[in-house]
This record gives C-alpha cells, sequence and structure tokens, in this order.
C-alpha cells in the first residue's frame, strides 16, 4: 500500500473511532479527587475517568472524550452537585482555552492541591518529607503573567487572524478577544493585534508573537517567515507608538532578532529590596510573575541563611536574577549558566548594578565539570533552578564540595522530589522545608523551593 494511502485509512478509522465515541450518550458520575493536572477524577464501572471541569464532590454529566486502556478520559456538561470550592471563571474564554485548567477552582484551593502535588511527589517519587512545610507565596491572580507564547493564524475561511493560545486538546487557536492573566498590556489587546496583523501584506507569515515584559516596558517579538514590506514597518511601529510597546522582528533563530526602532525602549525589571536593575532582551528567560520573584529571590536567600563572610555558588543563574541579590549578602556569589550568551547579559547587569563580588561562568551543568576552574575553592550554599529535567548529575558533585545548605527551586514536582531524594538517602542530608509558590494562577503548574541542611 502507497503510504499517502495508509495515512489516508489511518486517518480514516481515527476519524470514526472519534465518531463513536462522540455518538455515546452523556452518562454521570461522582467526581472523587483532583488529579495533578487539574481533572477530576471518578470512576465508572470500576474504571478511572479523569473528566475535565469536574471538581471533588460533584457529581456531574460528562461525555467521553477518550478512551484508554487503564483510564477514561471525559468533559463536563453539567454540573448536578457543585462544590463549595467551585466559583465563576472570570474568563469568557475558559471552557475552550487551554491557557489555563483552575479558574473554576477557589484560588485557596488551588493552592492547597499544588501544596498536596508537591508533598505527594516527595513522599512517593523521594521518599521523603520535610521538616516543615513552607509556607506558599502568593501574589496577583489576575494579569500576572509577562512572558508568553501567543499563537498566530490567518484563518481564510473567516477572513480574519486569531491571536492567542491553542485550545484545550487541540492544535487550534482560541477565538480570543482578551486575556485574563496575561499582562494587561498585552491582555487586553489581542483583538488590536488581530487586527494589526490582519491589515499586514504578511499576515499569513507570523505564527507567533513572543511576550516578554518589564516594569516599564512591554516587549512584543515578532515571529516572521517573510520580510515585512515597507508599508507593513510603518504600521507595526505606530502600533508600537501608540501603545508604549518594544517590538521585534525574528526572521530565524534567537541571533536573528531585531528591534524595530533604531533605538529601542529597554526592557528591564527590578528587585527593590537588593536594589538592582535587571535588562534583559526578549528572547531571554525571566520568571514570568514579577511579584512572586521577587518574593522567590527573598526567601531564597532567607532559606540559604546567607551571611556576609559566606561563599555561594548559584548554579542555572540566567541572568543573574538570584547570584546578584545574593551578592548583596555574601562575600562572593559564583554564577553557573549553561548558555554562554546569558552569561555575558549575567555580566553586564553586574557591572550595570556596581557589584563587583559575583563571577560568571558558562558551563554544560550536566557533564563533568572536574576540569572547571570555578569548582574548586569550596562553597557555604548552593542555589540552583534547573529546568523541568531536574539536576541529578549534580547531586554528586554538590555533596563532593562539601556544601552545607542547598536550596533548589523547582518547575516541576517530580524532579525535585527525585534528586532531594538522592541527596537524603546516599548523601545525608536533611530536608529542612519545601513548599509552593503560586507563579502560576489558575493553571496546573507547581513552581516550588526546598532547603536542606548537611548533617553535621
Amino acid at each position: 500500500m502507497a503510504p499517502n494511502n495508509r495515512g489516508r485509512q489511518l486517518m480514516g478509522k481515527a476519524q470514526a473511532k472519534r465518531q463513536k465515541l462522540l455518538a455515546e450518550p452523556p452518562f454521570t458520575v461522582r467526581i472523587e479527587d483532583l488529579s495533578h493536572e487539574g481533572r477530576g477524577v471518578g470512576r465508572r464501572e470500576g474504571k478511572a475517568v479523569f473528566v475535565e471541569g469536574a471538581l471533588p464532590g460533584e457529581e456531574v454529566r460528562c461525555v467521553y472524550t477518550a478512551r484508554r486502556g487503564r483510564h477514561d478520559e471525559a468533559r463536563t456538561i453539567e454540573v448536578l452537585q457543585a462544590a463549595p470550592e467551585r466559583v465563576e471563571p472570570r474568563c469568557a474564554h475558559f471552557e475552550i482555552c487551554g491557557g489555563c485548567a483552575l479558574q473554576h477552582l477557589d484560588p485557596t484551593a488551588q493552592l492547597a492541591l499544588k501544596q498536596r502535588g508537591l508533598l505527594d511527589s516527595l513522599t512517593h517519587i523521594g521518599k521523603v518529607q520535610p521538616e516543615r512545610v513552607l509556607e506558599p507565596m502568593t501574589g496577583p491572580l489576575w494579569s500576572y503573567r509577562r512572558r508568553a507564547r501567543l499563537g498566530v493564524k490567518w484563518v481564510a475561511k473567516k477572513g480574519r487572524v486569531l491571536v492567542g493560545f491553542r485550545e484545550r486538546h487541540s492544535a487550534f487557536l482560541a477565538d480570543l478577544h482578551r486575556c485574563e492573566v496575561l499582562d494587561e498590556r498585552v491582555g487586553g489587546l489581542l483583538e488590536a493585534l488581530a487586527q494589526l496583523i490582519e491589515a499586514l501584506s504578511i499576515r499569513d507569515r507570523i505564527p507567533q508573537i513572543e511576550v516578554a515584559g518589564g516594569d516599564e516596558v512591554m516587549g512584543l517579538n515578532f515571529r516572521v517567515l517573510a520580510p515585512p514590506s515597507a508599508t507593513d514597518l510603518v504600521q507595526l511601529q505606530a502600533f508600537g507608538d501608540r501603545h508604549g510597546l518594544a517590538l521585534y522582528l525574528q526572521s530565524g533563530g534567537p541571533d536573528s532578532v531585531r528591534p524595530l526602532r533604531a533605538e529601542p525602549l529597554e526592557l528591564s525589571y527590578r528587585l527593590p529590596d537588593f536594589d538592582l536593575n535587571l535588562e534583559f532582551q526578549p528572547w531571554h528567560f525571566i520568571q514570568i510573575n514579577a511579584v512572586i520573584n521577587r518574593q522567590l529571590v527573598e526567601r531564597a536567600g532567607q532559606l540559604l541563611e546567607i551571611g556576609p563572610e559566606d561563599r555561594v555558588l548559584d548554579l542555572f543563574c540566567g541572568l543573574g536574577n538570584f547570584t546578584l541579590a545574593l551578592a548583596r549578602r555574601a562575600r562572593e556569589v559564583v554564577g553557573v549558566e549553561g548558555d554562554a550568551s546569558l552569561v555575558e547579559w549575567a555580566k553586564r547587569n553586574a557591572a550595570r548594578n556596581g557589584i563587583a563580588n559575583a563571577a560568571f561562568y558558562a558551563a554544560d551543568l550536566t557533564g563533568d565539570l572536574s576540569a572547571q576552574s570555578w569548582t574548586a575553592g569550596g562553597y557555604d550554599q548552593v542555589l540552583l533552578d534547573p529546568p523541568r529535567s531536574g539536576a541529578l548529575e549534580l547531586m554528586p558533585q554538590i555533596a563532593a564540595w562539601g556544601v552545607q545548605r542547598v536550596g533548589y527551586v523547582s518547575c516541576h514536582p517530580a524532579t525535585l522530589a527525585r534528586d532531594v531524594g538522592e541527596l537524603v538517602h546516599r548523601f545525608g542530608y536533611r530536608l529542612l522545608g519545601a513548599g509552593v509558590l503560586d507563579m502560576f494562577p489558575h493553571t496546573a503548574h507547581v513552581e516550588s523551593v526546598a532547603v536542606l541542611q548537611r548533617q553535621r
């Protein structure tokens, strides 16, 4: 059979299976629990059903969306008995857009869910429990998101452009008019952005916009697959000037990003408790929630108990978000990052803020570090903020350095639990405390922090 015929046959079978699933009548289920990704969990005929839009204690009518071997998936169509924690979603697009999963759950209950998820991961994956559960860090519930990647799509059948996040469990863009969690400087401009792009000659050649917000200026980086015309550039610049935005164009990789203005507006954010102002570029990583980031930087210093004679190591240091703040209180701080371009910006931020006791190095933190000059001399404390994959390779090294206290900032409870378990069970550290920070309200994403102490 020809490959294209085989593909059409498989697609036809999948469509037929989906049509058969959709034809099944609605059913009623009692929700007993909430999964870590925010779906209600019930049982029907002895089989687990994960139900979108349902909460524990509720009885809901729902329809199947998928049948799998060990569990089924469904979507709520009617709440027959509501849980007391259920609230009215603020966003008009909540049931369609995939950007949020928990707007129907009271924010206090959202935090409890995330804290439980963290503690469950520590117990079942790391086989460890914290001596103290840290108080959750909380901030604004709306308009908090200063970084995002927005999809853009010219829909010929509708004769217009869509700008926003994807629909739930779909490759299609949701038809959004505004976003309640995005920084209002962009969240309230989605329709205006769509109208801007509709008027461009390359409206079908812009797949995404990267949002990067500083304290004073919001940056929008337009990914372009074809050069904009002179008229396009005029329209884009006029839009940026009208709304006080710094606009950028990206035709290839990060090195191709160019500001639209000859003298671009500066993107930067402040850490006022440390008298710091950090500059960044639209493709750089910064923490999504500015308020929570300020709390987190302060909490990290407190948990590490840094004193004026301490030498501190900050791994996965990025632009120096933690490094430069900790340098205000320590004798010396060394920041290490895998991206050499970020290291240069960290050095630039150190000079910008007059910090002389911070040094930065570029290194692959998943590889052999034995030849790295910065590993010599010993450290009193280590702070690490790795990607979702965690930092398992670094646990033996941290122990070998004789580090007394370890602070671990995590965006994935499972890898945090795995790495913490390694330090506790293999290398004799105590897990003094762990807790969550509400970096992403109304989503199931869990950010957390833990602190460990070497046994004397």
